[in-house]
């Protein structure tokens, strides 16, 4: 059975940094593209970051550009998600998401983590 776990969020002042984690189980982990997504209280679903498979491509929203890294490191069946500068507009539930192709709509994902809950405020 495929499971997706997140972990990493807190509270962090604005201009401060955070790093999620995501990790897999439960399939062939380099066959899949992860992304992570987002959802703000009172707010639809939101496209953060992906990254594919193999080929390491990285796309990032405009909202986070510049200040969020997605990583993957398949040995250990992880996906990070490096966020600094954080401003409180990044505080949302963080979700990451599995799929074999890596694209900015959460209908194309299957499969979905619980999510961590990220607050940036002083």
């Amino acid at each position: 059975q495929l499971h997706l776990v997140e972990s990493g969020g807190g509270l962090v002042q604005p201009g401060g940094s955070l790093r999620l984690s995501c990790v897999a189980s439960g399939f062939t982990f380099d066959d899949y593209a992860i992304a992570w997504f987002r959802q703000a209280p009172g707010k639809g679903r939101e496209w953060v970051s992906y990254i594919s498979n193999v080929r390491g491509i990285l796309e990032y929203s405009d909202a986070v550009k510049g200040r969020f890294t997605i990583s993957r490191d398949n040995a250990k069946n992880t996906v990070y998600l490096q966020m600094n500068s954080m401003k409180p507009e990044d505080t949302a539930v963080y979700f990451c998401a599995a799929d074999l192709i890596g694209t900015y709509n959460e209908d194309e994902y299957e499969y979905w983590g619980q999510g961590t809950q990220v607050t940036v405020s002083s």
